[in-house]
């Protein structure tokens, strides 16, 4: 039998060994789905609701025992993995507030004895490939929507969150969705390469650009729906006109959030000549405070390293920063001792032509870079192959405007950073990815449209 052993990414502690699916298990388990999807799309929205419900019910219940489990298996402070689940609830609430409307039949014309409406029909069968670093929020953004809009889920978490997607799976059961028609398949890479061999209508992933690319090149010619979240390189511009002090505030929290560990967190920051060397000032200030030790501990800021391949990463990127004639104001250093640790890291006097300015640190790491002007920030803030999230910093709303209006994200943000609403999509621009989630157009990402010519006899 295969199995997949689940560590503690704080102490290098065996959590479990799980039993894990293989090609043929996989292959099962979606024909089966395959099967029970009409039937649970044949249910009135109403009856799907109610198990959506029972299934927030659920998280409020254990939401204690939730946020403990994900934090020994993710290394993510426990104060964070309770504000993930409770940061759900609003997202379920917009889900099951929202879905009815989004998908209820448009009547474009009706004359003459004619009309012509749209109608949402679901897909079908789709795979969601999700990811560790917020697997509640990565993973419902789909899995919730999909079962409310008549889908069956092929649901196949993170190598990294697998007990967090069990416990998903098990809520969902537990409210009354088929467990034909909510599955969570447990492995590593090989499983989500079985995943994608089987016949679906829908394939929803997030995680890395490498990922994404393999995933696009397995389905592509299957035109198969496709929406990859592959993460970016996100930029901030702090104006002269800034609060450098609250504009450090804010963005080392954005910067070091979930130990860096987000799509969305702040990686590269741009700060006007004027206030750059007291931004920075306070910047270091503010992530001195942040304390870094058991993520079980109610007052730890920094956690553990998830995934222990990505030290390498950042401790080559700080090199080759510091090679290059960065300068080192804090951190920089791997953690001693076990499990996976990195030091809160901030350089100064970088450029573009460094690592760290060009490519996803994912994790405590920060590049400043002092700029002369708007122009030179917008410039240096489109020079990526990413465009998830860019924010600017400034008193003047029109100039805010102006500067975000040029750049290319599928997210931007005035005065703040690193935040997510379900009412808004969520989507990249380049390397970013393609499709979206959340809002009305990401439960509308679940059906396909169907075109109905009705004439009256």
């Amino acid at each position: 039998m295969n199995t997949l052993a689940v560590h503690n990414p704080a102490t290098g502690d065996l959590i479990t060994t799980l039993p894990a699916d293989d090609a043929a298990s996989v292959a099962a388990k979606a024909q089966r789905a395959r099967a029970a999807q009409p039937a649970w799309a044949g249910r009135p929205l109403a009856q799907r609701r109610l198990c959506i419900e029972g299934f927030r019910a659920g998280v409020v219940r254990e939401l204690e025992q939730l946020a403990r489990v994900m934090t020994r298996e993710t290394g993510k402070p426990i104060r964070m993995s309770r504000n993930e689940l409770n940061g759900l609830l609003p997202r379920i609430d917009f889900f099951l507030a929202e879905t009815g409307k989004a998908i209820a039949a448009e009547t474009v014309f009706d004359e003459g004895g004619m009309r012509e409406q749209i109608q949402h029909e679901p897909l079908g069968l789709v795979a969601n490939i999700s990811a560790w670093n917020y697997p509640w929020f990565v993973g419902c953004n789909v899995i919730l929507p999909a079962l409310l809009t008549g889908n069956a889920v092929l649901y196949k978490p993170s190598e990294y969150a697998t007990v967090t997607g069990l416990e998903i799976a098990r809520l969902l059961h537990e409210a009354g969705v088929p467990s034909e028609v909510m599955v969570c398949l447990v492995g590593a890479g090989e499983v989500g390469a079985a995943l994608l061999e089987q016949q679906l209508d829908g394939v929803f992933f997030t995680g890395s650009h490498a990922t994404g690319q393999r995933i696009a090149q397995s389905v592509g010619q299957r035109f198969v729906k496709l929406q990859l979240e592959l993460g970016g390189k996100d930029p901030t511009y702090v104006c002269e006109d800034a609060d450098p002090r609250a504009a450090a505030e804010s963005l080392a929290d954005g910067a070091m959030y979930n130990t860096g560990q987000s799509c969305c967190s702040v990686e590269r920051i741009y700060v006007h000549e004027q206030i750059h060397d007291a931004f920075v000032e306070h910047f270091v200030q503010t992530v001195r405070g942040f304390r870094r030790g058991d993520p079980m501990s109610e007052d730890t800021y920094i956690g553990a390293i998830t995934r222990a391949p990505q030290l390498k990463l950042l401790d080559h990127q700080v090199a080759d920063a510091q090679r290059k004639g960065a300068d080192l104001l804090l951190g920089g250093r791997i953690g001693q001792g076990p499990g996976n640790w990195y030091e809160p890291t901030v350089l100064v006097n970088v450029d573009h032509d460094m690592e760290v300015m060009r490519e996803e640190s994912f994790g405590p790491v920060i590049g400043i870079q002092k700029v002369g002007g708007d122009e030179e920030a917008v410039r240096l803030m489109n020079d990526t192959r990413y465009g998830l999230t860019a924010g600017v910093y400034t008193r003047d709303e029109e100039r805010a405007l102006r500067i975000l209006s040029q750049v290319h994200a599928g997210s931007v943000y005035w005065n703040c950073c690193d935040r997510v609403s379900p009412r808004l999509p969520w989507s990249g621009v380049g390397d970013s990815g393609v499709g979206l989630t959340l809002s009305t157009y990401g439960i509308q990402a679940f059906t396909r449209l169907k075109a109905w010519h009705l004439r009256q006899a």
